[in-house]
C-alpha cells in the first residue's frame, strides 16, 4: 500500500509539473481534493478578524491556492513537504490563462449538462471546443480563460443547479489526480487543446453585478464589518470555517441578529449557498447565545464540512 501511495505522489507530482510547463499554478492535494498542506497559522491564538489573511506573507507552506505556482522548483519542494498528496490543483484566474472553470456535477441529480445548454440557447452564446477534463464521478470540468480585466468569482449552483464556477481564488483538480473516488482524465481530443476564451455572454452571467449594497446594518458599528471583511476573504477550504468563526463572534458581542444578513451575503459571495451560510451562523446560534465565551467543557464546537 505505501508503494502505491508513493507512485501516485510520484505521478501526481509529475502531472503537476507538466501544468506548470504549460503556464498552469500548481498546488499538491490529498485524496479528499483539498490542498494536502495545512495552514501555518491554524493554532495562532486569537486571530485578529479586522487583520487581512496571511496569503503566503509569512514565507510558510499551507496558503491553499496561494501557494499555487509554476516554478519547478518550488513545486517540488510543496510536494516534498507534503508527501502524502496524490493530486494536484491548478489555481484559476492567474495570468497567462486567467483560468475559469466550468463544473457541471452530477451529484446533485440534476442535468448540468442540459441546464449549460439551456443557458446557452436562452442567452446566445456557445461553448467553444476546450480542454475538457472528466471526473470520477461522471462529472466534467470545462476550462475557459478570462480577460486580465475581469475577476470571476468562485460559485456554486448560482448561475444553474450543478453548475459550479472556480474562478480567482480557486482551483480545479488536474487530470492525472487520483483521489478516494478515482482518477481525473482529460476526454479524448482534448489533452492538446488550449483552454478557448470565455464567450462575452457567458463572461457576463459569471460575473456578479457591482456590489453596491452588501454593508453591514449600522448597529453593528465597525466591530461588524470587520467580521463580514473576514467572511469575505475567505476562499475554498475556509468557507464555513470563517463564517462560523465570524458568526460566534457576533453573537458573543450580542449583534448576531443584526449581522446574518450581511454575513450570509458575504458567505454567499465566496461559493457558499444560502441555505449552507444559513444553517452555519445557525449552528453559531446555537453554541454561543445567549452564553458569551467557550462551552464550559473546554471543547471546540463543531463546524460544518467546507
Amino acid at each position: 500500500m505505501a508503494t502505491i501511495h508513493r507512485q501516485a505522489t510520484t505521478l501526481a507530482l509529475a502531472h503537476a509539473l507538466s501544468a506548470a510547463e504549460r503556464g498552469l499554478a500548481v498546488i499538491p492535494l490529498s485524496r479528499t481534493k483539498l490542498p494536502a498542506l495545512r495552514s501555518p497559522h491554524r493554532d495562532d491564538p486569537d486571530p485578529d478578524p479586522t487583520s487581512p489573511p496571511c496569503h503566503g506573507e509569512c514565507g510558510r507552506f499551507g496558503h491553499g491556492v496561494y501557494d499555487a505556482s509554476t516554478d519547478p522548483r518550488r513545486i517540488r519542494a510543496l510536494f516534498a513537504a507534503a508527501p502524502w498528496a496524490t493530486g494536484y490543483g491548478i489555481a484559476c484566474g492567474l495570468d497567462p490563462h486567467r483560468l475559469i472553470g466550468i463544473d457541471l456535477d452530477t451529484k446533485s441529480g440534476t442535468d448540468s449538462s442540459a441546464a449549460l445548454r439551456e443557458l446557452a440557447l436562452r442567452h446566445l452564446f456557445t461553448i467553444p471546443e476546450t480542454v475538457v477534463v472528466l471526473t470520477p464521478s461522471g462529472g466534467r470540468h470545462l476550462w475557459l480563460t478570462g480577460p486580465p480585466d475581469v475577476v470571476v468569482p468562485n460559485s456554486a449552483s448560482r448561475l444553474a443547479p450543478g453548475i459550479d464556477i472556480r474562478g480567482a481564488g480557486g482551483y480545479l483538480v488536474g487530470p492525472g489526480s487520483r483521489t478516494e473516488h478515482g482518477v481525473y482524465g482529460t476526454a479524448p481530443g482534448t489533452a492538446q487543446l488550449a483552454p478557448a476564451p470565455c464567450p462575452r455572454e457567458l463572461l457576463r452571467l459569471l460575473t456578479p453585478p457591482p456590489r453596491t449594497h452588501h454593508r453591514a446594518p449600522p448597529v453593528t458599528g465597525q466591530h461588524g464589518q470587520g467580521l463580514v471583511q473576514f467572511v469575505l476573504a475567505a476562499h475554498e477550504g475556509q468557507r464555513n470555517t470563517r463564517l462560523f468563526w465570524a458568526a460566534c463572534r457576533a453573537y458573543e458581542n450580542g449583534i448576531g441578529p443584526e449581522l446574518t444578513t450581511a454575513l450570509v451575503e458575504a458567505a454567499v459571495r465566496t461559493g457558499l449557498t444560502e441555505r449552507e451560510a444559513r444553517s452555519t451562523i445557525a449552528s453559531a446560534s446555537r453554541m454561543t447565545f445567549p452564553r458569551p465565551g467557550p462551552p464550559e467543557n473546554g471543547t471546540t464546537p463543531r463546524t460544518a464540512r467546507p
